[in-house]
């Protein structure tokens, strides 16, 4: 599989999940996520993926700080209904980092370790996604702002002949050139520029 080169040089994400750790999965619980495996799922690699990714990356390391966030224990919703614009996107993401599922996820393991009903959609009051803690209730609202990276103006030229197949070779090459060129500009700049943190209950940099 060849993805583009920027995508090996991102940083990893480290979380410790008891279910992997008891079932034998992971050495000691402990597992590394990558950009790669966002774009594996999904499909692709666009912008949405990118600030779903920085969100909830920004938000773990607003509620854990230098603690290994637990994947599993942690409540994920979003303000749009599930099939409302690109919620179900983003909430794939979130899902794939905290393991948190709607109604049909994991029920658990001798009533432990349940994924299920721990990702919710609708909650008008929540900024990006808010990630909650379940062992603090510590909680954050995490907004990855976008337009503060832009993309070239000439995407907007190429894409409608990129949709109904009209685009030359030439074309096509550049418009995925400028449209991976902009997720990795928003992957790769300061995350304090790009994603608003707001502190909803009791979450602090040492996680408590």
């Amino acid at each position: 599989m060849n993805l583009p080169d920027y995508i090996a040089r991102l940083p990893v994400i480290t979380l410790y999940d008891p279910l992997a750790e008891v079932l034998g999965a992971a050495e000691d619980g402990l597992i590394d996520y990558s950009f790669a495996d966002a774009v594996k799922l999904a499909g692709h690699a666009c912008p949405t993926v990118a600030g779903a990714w920085l969100a909830v990356a920004c938000g773990l390391e607003a509620l854990y700080g230098d603690a290994t966030p637990v994947r599993g224990d942690i409540a994920v919703a979003l303000p749009e209904a599930v099939d409302e614009g690109v919620a179900g996107v983003i909430a794939s993401v979130a899902t794939l980092l905290t393991g948190a599922a709607a109604a049909g996820g994991f029920k658990g393991l001798g009533g432990q370790y349940g994924r299920r009903n721990l990702l919710s959609f609708g909650l008008r009051e929540v900024s990006g996604i808010r990630l909650t803690r379940r062992d603090t209730g510590a909680a954050v609202d995490s907004v990855a702002r976008l337009h503060k990276v832009a993309g070239d103006p000439r995407l907007g030229e190429l894409l409608p002949n990129v949709i109904l197949g009209t685009a030359s070779a030439e074309e096509s090459h550049l418009f995925r050139t400028l449209w991976q060129d902009r997720v990795e500009r928003i992957l790769t700049a300061d995350r304090n520029e790009i994603v608003e943190i707001s502190r909803i209950n009791g979450a602090g940099r040492d996680g408590n």
